[in-house]
């Protein structure tokens, strides 16, 4: 289970540090797609397929199913740790990201998120106000 919040910085070739605790459970390879809420998410290879068979019984001929595997598996890419702990985060990822220089990196369930700084702090910030009545949502999930 991945967990925590992050800061790291992505250089100009697009490289990020993938927190130490994070390293083990994505593997050496893992999968980067685009995100909810314009972040990137991050999978390992077993849950990545786990996801990708889940998503092959949704029925092709439902436009918004049609359009939410283009979306998700388009901006998949399988990325590589170096030896200092980072990837390389491609352009087209980066760009829908908003990735500039700070980063989030955070562990949530079963992926990791990378967002840019300033999306994550306005996002968390309108989270925030709102979480209780999220909360009260969720009850109904047994949660």
């Amino acid at each position: 289970m991945f967990m925590g919040e992050y800061r790291h910085t992505i250089d100009d070739k697009g490289r990020i540090i993938i927190p130490a605790k994070f390293r083990d459970e994505l593997g050496k390879t893992f999968v980067v797609t685009r995100g909810l809420d314009n972040c990137l998410f991050a999978y390992p290879s077993p849950e990545w397929q786990q996801l990708e068979q889940k998503l092959k019984t949704l029925p092709f001929t439902r436009s918004d199913a049609r359009a939410f595997t283009r979306f998700f598996f388009s901006g998949a890419t399988e990325v590589e740790l170096d030896k200092q702990g980072r990837i390389n985060v491609p352009g087209n990822l980066r760009q829908y990201a908003k990735l500039e220089k700070e980063c989030v990196v955070l562990g949530v369930s079963n992926r990791v998120e990378i967002w840019s700084k300033r999306i994550w702090e306005d996002y968390f910030q309108e989270s925030e106000e709102s979480f209780n009545d999220i909360a009260e949502k969720l009850v109904d999930l047994e949660l």
